[in-house]
């Protein structure tokens, strides 16, 4: 794993300052750093919130880009910057690697066999699973008043 991954970092109405920047890198690569190989991209976005009922609080927005898969974006809103940022990293290290997992968990369950591998089968053998689930249907004899009914 490389030493830091690239982190994309924007705010809006406040300066982003350099212990900000250190803080925002040391806890994204301590919660996403295990999931590296996967991330494309990160970006971190810091912004202040004005809520409805009137307090003011500090937004922090993670997007992390993984290879082949949808966006995980996540959001957190908190009195103060550096606890919207833990949260909102937690978070996206546990919706990353749930998604990550589910994308590995699907391939384990795919079948053993290839499509190749199951026409090649000859029609005789018994070991076929699909072969107990045909069942060969006979010609019912029609009936000279039954000839308008269809069955």
């Amino acid at each position: 794993m490389p030493s830091s991954m690239k982190i994309d970092m924007h705010s809006q109405h406040f300066p982003l300052s350099e212990p900000l920047q250190a803080y925002i890198k040391r806890r994204i690569n301590f919660a996403l750093g295990s999931q590296y190989n996967n991330i494309m991209r990160i970006a971190v976005k810091l912004s202040d919130s004005k809520e409805s009922s009137g307090a003011n609080g500090k937004r922090c927005q993670i997007l992390v880009k993984l290879a082949g898969q949808a966006d995980v974006v996540i959001e957190d809103i908190q009195a103060q910057i550096y606890v919207a940022i833990d949260r909102a990293a937690s978070r996206a290290s546990r919706s990353v690697t749930r998604r990550i997992a589910r994308v590995r968990n699907k391939a384990l369950r795919a079948p053993d066999i290839s499509v190749a591998d199951y026409y090649s089968l000859s029609d005789e053998d018994d070991n076929d699973p699909l072969n107990s689930e045909f069942v060969e249907f006979t010609e019912y004899p029609t009936n000279s008043a039954e000839e308008g009914v269809t069955r």
